[in-house]
């Protein structure tokens, strides 16, 4: 990061190395979203025929909660 207090979403809009794993509950899909040099982790849960869609909202989550560390 570039400047103390700003956040990663306004300096960097790729977040650096992510881990998605996807993993079925019944006729739902939960991904997470893990931040490989933080350690930080998210979930989403939605439909099982969109989990690249799915994947984008978790990965949105995460750049939020990067962003308010």
């Amino acid at each position: 990061m570039s400047g103390e207090g700003e956040s990663l979403a306004s300096t960097d809009p790729h977040p650096g190395e992510v881990i998605f794993e996807l993993t079925r509950v019944g006729a739902y899909l939960k991904c997470s979203a893990i931040h490989v040099a933080t350690g930080r982790e998210v979930s989403a849960m939605g439909p099982v025929h969109e989990p690249e869609g799915l994947k984008r909202v978790a990965l949105a989550k995460l750049k939020r909660a990067l962003a308010t560390r």
